[in-house]
C-alpha cells in the first residue's frame, strides 16, 4: 500500500529480530478482502505498508530466545498475531492485547506478508508447525479463513440440531456455514446471490440457499423456522443492512455473531423493534479472528481428519510477480472470484 487508493511494489530492507522473533520465507499466501479495505482507508491513512496476513511459509532464522522451532520449519502464522504476555492476552482477549485490535499486526501496525520475508512476534506462541500431510495450499486458510469463520459460529451459541443463517457466503461465511455443521447445527441458511457461492454454500452445508436479489430474506428465514427466526445469525459481510437483517432473523434469546469487517460508515444500525426496543434478549457478540499457536493446531487437525477441505476457495492462482494483477482482481470482484492464492 503506497497509500490510500495505490498499490505497487517497493523493495524494504529484510526485518530484523528480537530475541523471541522469527523470520519467515514466505511459500503461500492469500488477498483478503480486508486488504482492499485497509487500502480503501478503512483503518485510516499508510504509506509504504506491505499488506497481507494470510501466509505460511519456512523459518528462515529465529531470536536468541526461540525455543521450540528452527530454521527449515515448515509453518503456519495465525492472521493475528497476539502479545501473550498482555494484560488483555491474560484476561482472554489476545486478539485486543496492547489496545482495541492490537493483536491485528500485520498491516496494521507493521508490514504484512506479501513479501519474501516476513516478521512474527512471540514466535514461540504465534508459530506452528505443519504436518507433513497437509499441502502449504490448504494449511494457509488456517490462517484468517477458517479461524475467523469457525470463530463466527463458536461465538454463536449454536446449539445441537439448533437454527442458524449465515448471512453472505463469501470465504469468511462459506467456513462460517462448515463451522456450524462442525458444531452440530441442524438447520443451516446460507444467504447469497452468486450462484458459485451458492454451490460452495451448499458444498460446505448449507441445507437452505437464500437468494437476496430474488427473496425477501427475513420473510424466507421466518418461513423455514416456523415464523421463530433462528437461533444464532453470523454476520459475514460487514455492512450495515446485512447486520439490521441477522438482528432480524434471530429469535428472542438467539444470538448475532459478528465477523464482518465494517470499513466504511460511522454507525452500524440495530433494528429498534426487532431487538425488542432493547429488551428481547438477543445477544450481539463480535471478535476478531482468533490467533495464536494453540489455535492454528486445532485447526491444522480439522485438515488432517478431512473435517472441512478449504481448497475449493481458491478460484485464482497468481505468482508473487503478478501481485499487483491478483490485487486488481481481488479488489474488484473480477472473474468470479472467491480466494486468490499467491505463490512464492
Amino acid at each position: 500500500m503506497k497509500e490510500i487508493g495505490r498499490v505497487g511494489f517497493m523493495d524494504k530492507p529484510v526485518p530484523r529480530l528480537g530475541p523471541g522473533d522469527a523470520l519467515v520465507r514466505t511459500t503461500r499466501a492469500l488477498i483478503c478482502t480486508s486488504d482492499s479495505h485497509t487500502v480503501q482507508g478503512g483503518i485510516g491513512p499508510r504509506e509504504n505498508l506491505t499488506l497481507g496476513h494470510e501466509a505460511v511459509g519456512v523459518v528462515e532464522a529465529v531470536g536468541s530466545e526461540v525455543k521450540d522451532f528452527r530454521p527449515g520449519a515448515r509453518v503456519l502464522v495465525g492472521a493475528i498475531t497476539p502479545d501473550w504476555g498482555d494484560p488483555a492476552s491474560q484476561n482472554g482477549f489476545p486478539s485486543q492485547s496492547g489496545a482495541p485490535l492490537g493483536g491485528f499486526k500485520f498491516v496494521n501496525s507493521k508490514d504484512g506478508v506479501f513479501a519474501d520475508f516476513f516478521h512474527v512476534n512471540d514466535a514461540d506462541a504465534n508459530l506452528a508447525e505443519i504436518p507433513d500431510d497437509i499441502p502449504d495450499a490448504a494449511a494457509v486458510y488456517c490462517a484468517d479463513m477458517m479461524s475467523t469463520g469457525f470463530m463466527g459460529a463458536e461465538h454463536g451459541n449454536i446449539p445441537v440440531g439448533g437454527t442458524v443463517a449465515v448471512l453472505a457466503q463469501g470465504p469468511v461465511g462459506l467456513m462460517a456455514t462448515a463451522g456450524a455443521r462442525l458444531l452440530g447445527a441442524g438447520l443451516v441458511i446460507g444467504v447469497e446471490s452468486v450462484p458459485s457461492r451458492q454451490k460452495l454454500a451448499q458444498m460446505y452445508g448449507a441445507d437452505e440457499v437464500v437468494d437476496f436479489t430474488k427473496q425477501d430474506v427475513v420473510e424466507r428465514v421466518l418461513e423455514l423456522t416456523d415464523g421463530q427466526g433462528v437461533d444464532t445469525a453470523i454476520e459475514a459481510l460487514g455492512a450495515d443492512v446485512t447486520f439490521q437483517t441477522a438482528v432480524k432473523v434471530t429469535k428472542p434469546g438467539g444470538t448475532i455473531s459478528n465477523t464482518g469487517y465494517f470499513g466504511e460508515g460511522e454507525f452500524v444500525r440495530i433494528p429498534r423493534v426487532e431487538w425488542g426496543v432493547g429488551m428481547a434478549d438477543k445477544t450481539i457478540r463480535t471478535g476478531l479472528c482468533p490467533g495464536g499457536r494453540l489455535r492454528m493446531e486445532r485447526l491444522l487437525r480439522v485438515l488432517g481428519s478431512q473435517r472441512v477441505d478449504p481448497s475449493h476457495l481458491t478460484t485464482h492462482e497468481f505468482h508473487f510477480d503478478e501481485m499487483e494483477r491478483a490485487f486488481e482482481v481481488a479488489d474488484k470482484k473480477l472473474e468470479d472470484v472467491v480466494k486468490v492464492m499467491i505463490s512464492f
